[in-house]
């Protein structure tokens, strides 16, 4: 695992556990031109948008 893997992305917001970047699985651009992101927490095993 590289360092860029163990960036932290945010946390799930069902359970709370810390996402690193190996987990994402989409960045996008939101209508308001910012960037967002979808990733799966390790422990619930959902895709959520990091907090």
């Amino acid at each position: 695992m590289s360092d860029d893997d163990t960036r932290v992305l945010g946390r799930c917001p069902d359970c709370g556990k810390r996402i690193t970047q190996a987990w994402l699985l989409v960045e996008y651009e939101k209508d308001t031109g910012e960037m967002g992101i979808w990733a799966e927490c390790p422990v619930c095993e959902d895709v959520v948008a990091p907090e």
